[in-house]
């Protein structure tokens, strides 16, 4: 049987591949890393290259507008609305057209509820129903078929305060409690 015989570095054989290694290592952190990840170029080369553009898109804070729901701010809120004793009122968001708003709300006791929509500027008194029934917990998701004022309508035949818990998700901005 023969013998396969490795070659053995030698100590400073040794300490010259690590030096070079970790010199070769920190070139490219300088010059490729830092500018890529973290926008730091001291060299300038990363910018030479190309490779800085990559740090600066994760810094600019993009707003979402999802298609046909113009220039609306994405956001998601939660809000508690007071439907007062023997009366109604309106909780309303204005969405430009073809927006999509998701909702979750429920509420102390049961309440009567018209979510609808009023074109925006019409003065004629107007609105579309969207849905109407009695409950206490209701979710899902509504795209608009104008824009204006949409929302629920709801009314509290009990001699009691009830509170509605409602949370919405979408491209709009909010108006506020009507009554």
């Amino acid at each position: 049987m023969s013998q396969i015989e490795k070659p053995v570095l030698s100590n400073s054989d040794l300490l010259i591949a690590i030096s070079t290694a970790f010199s070769i290592a920190l070139v490219i952190s300088i010059t490729i890393v830092l500018p890529a990840e973290f926008g730091v170029d001291p060299t300038g080369i990363g910018s030479l290259l190309g490779v800085d553009k990559l740090s600066a898109e994760e810094n600019i804070q993009e707003t979402i507008v999802r298609a046909g729901e113009g220039e609306l701010e994405f956001r998601q809120d939660e809000v508690e609305i007071a439907v007062p004793a023997n009366s109604g009122l309106e909780y309303k968001f204005f969405l430009a057209t073809h927006s999509n708003i998701t909702y979750e709300w429920n509420s102390t006791s049961p309440l009567y509820f018209d979510m609808h929509g009023e074109p925006n500027g019409d003065t004629s008194g107007y609105f579309e129903s969207y849905g109407a029934s009695i409950t206490d917990d209701i979710s899902g998701s509504i795209t608009v078929p104008f824009a204006g004022s949409h929302g629920w309508y709801w009314r509290n035949d009990t001699a009691e305060v009830i509170n509605v818990y409602l949370k919405t998700l979408g491209n709009y901005s909010v108006i506020g409690i009507l009554f």
